[in-house]
């Protein structure tokens, strides 16, 4: 396969370019490369450069900086609650009640009750929620 700009590539690159366009024609479409390609172009990376080497190979660029070492993978932040459960002893009498929502997007909810008589905070919050959809 004849690519435009294959002639300003280095050598090392070309020679990878090929064998992985082999590699390609042999495989169904989206499998997995074999972990000695990444090396090899991981090898040829950091001779050559990231970008160089990922947009020669078509390799994902990210994949490629991750396998450099240079990136660490990002993980989701785990440290937040998905549910919060409240239960008030049996016997409790408060003068006000303050209720503070606040959504995973960035919206806040604050209800100051000053009654002695606790609200339904579960409809209050199933009706927010619908609000930020």
């Amino acid at each position: 396969m004849n690519r435009k700009g294959t002639e300003s590539i280095a050598e090392p690159i070309a020679q990878l370019q090929r064998e992985l366009e082999e590699y390609r024609r042999m495989r169904p479409r989206r499998a997995k490369l074999p972990e000695p390609i990444w090396a090899a172009a991981a090898q040829l990376a950091r001779a050559h450069g990231v970008y160089a080497v990922a947009q020669a190979l078509r390799l994902d660029y990210m994949g490629l900086k991750k396998r450099l070492g240079e990136v660490e993978p990002r993980r989701p932040d785990k440290s937040k609650p998905v549910f919060v459960e409240l239960i008030a002893p049996p016997l409790a009498t408060c003068e006000e009640y303050l209720i503070e929502f606040e959504s995973t997007r960035g919206g806040k909810m604050r209800i100051h009750w000053p009654v002695r008589v606790a609200p339904d905070w579960t409809a209050l919050l199933r009706a927010w929620r619908g609000t930020q959809q």
